[in-house]
């Protein structure tokens, strides 16, 4: 049985890490060999050295882009994190004793449910939401007088526009994960709990957080991930679609416009090296900040 194990496991694994080499790995390392080059994504390629990481350091829509990241990245873990575990634990505690309230599968569902619709069609929708003419669904609700509200025309409410579509978006998928991981919790550590005559409160952030520690730190890192991305709702919401003063613009934009509008395909490869060294770095210290010693 030992002798046929690792063929076995080979067997299963060889085709899907075949593909994965094929199309993922060959194609950061493709996007890291065009991040040394001029090449306008056709025609002869021909290299620069380092000429497009130097473009990129000067360049203050990369900057501008990176905070913008940035704030995503603050903003949309927290909040998304803070809703998901409220609603999780009303719906799993709302009945006390480790007894979820009435109804909960049932609001599971609804909660889900805008993780079943394509990022495009949430787009298209949030885009009327927030339309910034009397047309508007928001600005509908507005008496006729007043003048109608610019939301994503405004660089100072344009971001934070997508921020909330992409907490409405995000939220549902997150109150269901961590409702599971509250139902592995023990029900005895809720009953003892109980008769010591902790508050739910208490119960929440000395009982639930601390034994659902390590789904908030997976979520964490996801919504990180995501936050580094916004580039769907950006580009459809977005009135000037992050440019080209870059109210909205983020660094998935920023690739996008490189590559297949402007014809710069080897800037826009740099750029992607720098989204996934950011991304790698979030990624790690992320699990080591919030790593904690299993006991």
């Amino acid at each position: 049985m030992r002798h046929g194990k690792y063929p076995f496991i080979i067997g299963f694994l060889a085709v899907p890490v075949a593909l994965y080499g094929t199309f993922v790995v060959a194609a950061y390392i493709q996007t890291f060999q065009l991040a040394f080059t001029n090449w306008s994504g056709l025609g002869p390629i021909t290299y620069n050295g380092f000429d497009n990481f130097e473009r990129l350091w000067n360049d203050d829509l990369f900057w501008r882009s990176v905070g913008h990241n940035l704030y995503l990245l603050i903003l949309l873990p927290i909040i998304t994190i803070a809703i998901a575990l409220v609603f999780a634990f009303l719906l799993n505690e709302g009945g006390g004793m480790h007894r979820g309230v009435r109804g909960s599968k049932f609001y599971r569902v609804i909660f889900f449910f805008p993780q079943l619709m394509a990022l495009a069609i949430v787009a298209v929708i949030f885009g009327r939401v927030f339309s910034t003419d009397e047309s508007g669904m928001l600005n509908g609700l507005f008496p006729d007088s007043w003048s109608p509200w610019l939301f994503l025309a405004d660089e100072r409410w344009a971001l934070t526009c997508i921020l909330a579509v992409m907490v409405w978006q995000a939220v549902g998928f997150y109150v269901v994960l961590f409702s599971a991981g509250m139902g592995s919790i023990e029900r005895e550590v809720y009953e003892a709990a109980a008769l010591d005559g902790a508050s739910r409160i208490s119960v929440f952030f000395k009982i639930t957080i601390p034994l659902l520690w390590s789904t908030l730190q997976v979520a964490w890192v996801y919504l990180g991930i995501a936050a580094f991305d916004a580039f769907a709702l950006v580009n459809i919401m977005s009135v000037d679609r992050g440019g080209p003063d870059g109210a909205t613009s983020v660094l998935s934009m920023m690739i996008y416009r490189n590559a297949f509008e402007y014809s710069q395909a080897g800037y826009a490869s740099a750029i992607g090296v720098a989204l996934f060294f950011l991304t790698l770095t979030f990624a790690a210290l992320t699990l080591r900040v919030t790593r904690r010693e299993a006991h």
